[in-house]
Order: structure tokens, then sequence, then C-alpha cells
């Protein structure tokens, strides 16, 4: 079974295609603004799916914030706080 997605691992995985650190991550900024295109957005989706979270581009594209996003991913099956 896949260890589930933490928050950690979420502001992780962002940072990691945004070029900053974790902590660096503004979970209220829009992921489109902050950076992010379809290409990564859609490499995070089948990460996150690698931890057991169910979740489309489009449940994402709706999202105005990675807050947002966090929100969605915990109850799509498989994040943690």
């Amino acid at each position: 079974m896949p260890a589930p997605l933490t928050l950690e691992g979420f502001r992780a995985d962002l940072a990691e295609l945004l070029h900053q650190q974790p902590h660096e991550v503004d979970l209220d900024e829009n992921p489109f603004h902050a950076g992010l295109d379809s290409l990564r957005v859609v490499t995070l989706i089948e990460r996150w799916r690698e931890s057991g979270v169910e979740v489309t581009f489009v449940d994402l594209a709706e999202c105005t914030s990675f807050a947002q996003w966090w929100r969605l991913l915990s109850v799509s099956g498989g994040g943690t706080a």
C-alpha cells in the first residue's frame, strides 16, 4: 500500500516544480500564477496518484489556490495533515 500524501510531501512536490524550498510555497497563491503549467500539473497528478489520491486535472484547474488543492487532495483518498 502506498504511503499517504502529507502536507509536507505536498509542499515538497510543489516546491520541486516551482524551484523553491517547501517553506517558500505560499499556499494562498494561485497555482498557475505561481508558474505551474499544464504539463507540471499532470506530473503532480501522476505522482499523487501513486500515493492513492484520485484527482483529475479538471478538479485542480477549478481551484484558485494551493490550499484549495490540498483540501481537495485531503478528501480524495490519500492526504493526511
